[in-house]
């Protein structure tokens, strides 16, 4: 290879290095591209054609996109799964033009709907609005199945996704098949997440295309669908051989063939019964919550009550924290001082006798009575009235040494 052309390849080599997107481009006949290898030995080792019919099942919540293929037997089994690229809005039906809400519900999708030459790799039209659509006035139009990975109501894949998607699809129209079944669910229509969306407002309508996927869930076979009186109807079998269903109208005399209205019966049972117990567990989650709500909202009330308080304190006190006083045993304010006894008399007595004296004004001791049976004492009469008087100065000389000299000698 010259050089030149290295040059001209070169771009598309380092494109590829980018993801599978950019590498689908170099696939020549996008239309006709077979399934990969793998896929078709998947298929022949659970007895299926590469050209027998498909259904589609796709769930919000979970994002996923099954394929599903009938196998010898007649009944169908999953063949692939793909994680969906995006989706737009939320859990629920489409209801207007613009609302970029993808929809909900059972659609047809014939031949004419496949787009070879869809500006977003390869698509097909999901058929929205069909007839219950149409029945409520609903508006939409061009809802996809499509690669590119964005989404405008459309469900979105990846290109290498969708080529392997729309070769199942043509495979199957090849093999004679008339349409395939696409049903839209919000997620797996198990009690436990049928429990957990139990308050949405799309709850009824989800209960209607419930009995769809209930239907499929026990035969492994499509649904009949059908709409009349502006509901879906299932395996539907008219009692009146061409008696029509019409989407506004009153649906005809029909029921559902009694095997499968009998393992409905005990399917629908066990459900309720473990819808029962999935709603009990998801109150008593409720409820533990709603609890422990309260208890944080409550601390939280008495925390601020608390913050409140002390601010106001500080506001009262011109913006500083208000001192907490400490207690000192040797305070003159100490309250347990005051409980000494004779300790507060002696203080005032003491600065009574030292006014006097400063005034040069001779004080008369007063001597207090005595209690009745308690002896006082008197002065000794033989000893002379200066030895008597001396027994006070003394002993205040005395007291005037420091302790560890009262008893000595010096």
């Amino acid at each position: 290879m010259t050089p030149i052309r290295t040059l001209r390849f070169l771009p598309v080599l380092l494109l590829g290095l980018y993801g599978c997107q950019d590498a689908l481009d170099s696939v020549s006949n996008k239309v006709e591209h077979p399934l990969p290898a793998k896929l078709v030995n998947k298929m022949k080792a659970n007895d299926m054609s590469t050209r027998s019919p498909i259904m589609m099942r796709i769930f919000k919540e979970e994002g996923i996109l099954e394929v599903w293929k009938q196998k010898g037997n007649g009944r169908f089994d999953i063949i692939a799964s793909y994680e969906i690229c995006k989706w737009s809005g939320k859990l629920g039906p489409k209801f207007k033009e613009g609302d970029r809400q993808a929809p909900e519900g059972y659609y047809r999708i014939y031949p004419y709907q496949m787009n070879p030459n869809s500006s977003y790799y390869l698509s097909f039209n999901m058929g929205y609005p069909n007839s219950y659509d149409r029945s409520y006035g609903r508006t939409g139009s061009n809802l996809m199945v499509h690669g590119a990975c964005s989404s405008a109501g459309c469900y979105s894949m990846t290109d290498e996704q969708v080529l392997e998607i729309y070769g199942f699809a043509r495979d199957a129209f090849k093999g004679g098949q008339e349409y395939f079944l696409v049903e839209a669910l919000p997620f797996r229509m198990t009690p436990e997440n049928m429990a957990r969306h139990r308050d949405s407002e799309h709850f009824e309508f989800w209960k209607m295309l419930k009995v769809g996927y209930d239907h499929f869930e026990l035969t492994k076979r499509p649904p009949k669908v059908d709409v009349c009186e502006r509901q879906y109807v299932f395996n539907q079998v008219p009692q009146i051989d061409n008696a029509a269903f019409v989407a506004n109208a009153t649906c005809p005399p029909a029921s559902v063939p009694p095997t499968l209205a009998s393992a409905y019966h005990a399917y629908q049972k066990s459900w309720n019964k473990n819808f029962v117990e999935a709603v009990a567990k998801y109150d008593r989650e409720e409820a533990n919550q709603i609890a422990a709500n309260e208890a944080r909202a409550e601390a939280e009330a008495r925390r601020a009550e608390r913050e409140a308080e002390k601010a106001a304190r500080i506001a009262a006190n011109g913006g500083q924290a208000p001192a907490i006083p400490v207690l000192s045993l040797f305070s003159t304010g100490n309250p347990l001082k005051a409980l000494t006894p004779g300790s507060a008399p002696a203080a005032t007595d003491g600065a009574t006798a030292s006014q006097a004296a400063a005034a040069g004004e001779t004080t008369t001791p007063v001597v207090a009575p005595a209690s009745p049976g308690v002896p006082v004492p008197t002065p000794n009469p033989d000893l002379p009235p200066s030895a008597a008087n001396a027994g006070p100065a003394q002993q205040a000389s005395q007291s005037s040494k420091p302790f560890w000299k009262i008893w000595s000698s010096n």
